[in-house]
């Protein structure tokens, strides 16, 4: 089963990173898990990851969750938050809280000339929903087992479908 210290403790130096890139506005590099909910580990409700976003990017669309809580803890570098309709400077040092619902869509910007890194710590709620107002875009998904947007659905208000739809 691991012993306490790597049930309880990882380090950043020592997690995978994976990038991921849409061009010509997204892109970053992003550890799988920091902490949180995954095999051999005993936290189960609060989980975070490590972000690494070059200059000029951002690492995810504009969106609020409905159940979960983020908070982003600015380990390097500077850019901007905007959330709620705001663009607001954030530098090293910073920790940014985001409480859950459309009060306070949020996404980070790289508007430097340096890497921003980060930390996304959130609490681990599911089910959830989240939405990309820029899209129109909806996103349900939870946590089963294995990958973490196991079961997730996307979907565009446009294409909703009415209660009985299909049912006999």
């Amino acid at each position: 089963m691991g012993s306490l210290r790597d049930k309880l403790i990882r380090n950043l130096n020592d997690v995978e990173l994976e990038t991921s890139a849409r061009a010509p506005v997204y892109d970053g590099t992003r550890s799988g898990g920091v902490t949180g909910p995954r095999e051999g580990t005993v936290a189960q409700k609060l989980g975070a990851g490590f972000d690494i976003v070059p200059p000029g990017k951002r690492s995810c669309p504009y969106h609020f969750h409905y159940a979960q809580e983020e908070m982003f803890v600015i380990l390097e570098g500077e850019g901007t938050l905007r959330v709620a309709g705001e663009m607001i400077p954030i530098r090293a040092g910073d920790v940014i809280d985001i409480p859950p619902g459309p009060e306070y869509p949020h996404q980070i910007i790289n508007t430097s000339e340096a890497p921003l890194k980060y930390l996304s710590i959130s609490t681990q709620e599911f089910p959830e929903i989240c939405e990309y107002p820029d899209s129109g875009k909806y996103l349900a998904y939870t946590r089963t087992r294995g990958p973490l947007l196991q079961g997730g659905r996307m979907h565009r208000a446009d294409t909703d479908l009415d209660y009985w739809d299909g049912e006999a």
